[in-house]
């Protein structure tokens, strides 16, 4: 067992004896927090500085708790904000959360984001299915074992929501929004999606035999794609205008 692992052990167990076993973990990204009282109230919820291995994020629109919430089909662990490369963790961080969970008993983990909307039919405020990902934060020689994204469960989503659509995602280092040319890249390479998250957590969710589910909020058009400057603050507006639908879907999908 590796020390990340040990710690993910260490922040499970206080999980578990705070909360008892989960069977769904939801991580909730960008313009996402507000979505996370469609689920219900929380039974037990803790500042993420109190457990083992957790950094307080630092991302705009990234919440600092860990919730625990009943329901009928098992309880729901809710990490509300994620930590990011960008913020200077490594990836063993970066996925610290998703593996506790995994350890915590969660069978399914359902991870969201804030991403650019890359091809012209994308449009901001629309929740898209990720069916796969572009990693391209890889490090030379990291495994790969096929797409993380269950497709049993993107059909399961679609059945609560038809209008939603399948997208590739594409991962970047970050934090900067991505140039003209580096989207007309992206575009070539058949990424529908960008974002500076998720890939490394869906990676690890999937390795260690969770059932990954993936939604990422088309919070802006890509550069060259908008007419209009990018901002992280158009991001969270994005979020709030889409949250009544947001909200739904997490719930129904639960």
């Amino acid at each position: 067992m590796t020390s990340a692992d040990a710690l993910a052990e260490r922040a499970a167990a206080a999980v578990v004896a705070a909360a008892g076993l989960h069977e769904v973990a939801v991580v909730l990204g960008s313009g996402w927090a507000a979505a996370a009282d469609a689920l219900g109230e929380p039974d037990w919820e803790v500042p993420v500085a109190e457990l083992p291995g957790f950094p307080v994020p630092t991302a705009l629109g990234h919440g600092g708790t860990v919730r625990s919430v009943g329901g009928t089909a098992g309880r729901v662990l809710v990490l509300l904000g994620r930590a990011h490369l960008y913020e200077g963790h490594p990836v063993e961080t970066v996925t610290h959360g998703v593996r506790t969970a995994v350890v915590a008993g969660c069978r399914t983990v359902l991870l969201t984001n804030a991403a650019g909307g890359i091809t012209p039919d994308r449009y901001v405020g629309e929740p898209v299915l990720i069916a796969d990902q572009l990693d391209l934060t890889r490090r030379p020689g990291a495994p790969t074992a096929g797409s993380p994204y269950d497709p049993e469960l993107r059909e399961l989503a679609r059945r609560h929501d038809p209008e939603l659509r399948d997208g590739v995602y594409a991962g970047l280092p970050g934090p900067h929004f991505e140039t003209p040319a580096e989207i007309r890249m992206l575009r070539t390479l058949g990424a529908d999606l960008v974002g500076m998250s998720t890939v490394h957590e869906a990676a690890a969710a999937h390795a260690r035999g969770a059932r990954v589910l993936g939604i990422a909020l088309v919070s802006n058009l890509a550069a060259g794609v908008s007419p209009e400057p990018l901002s992280a603050q158009e991001v969270m507006a994005a979020g709030r205008a889409a949250l009544p639908r947001l909200g739904a879907l997490l719930r129904s999908l639960v």
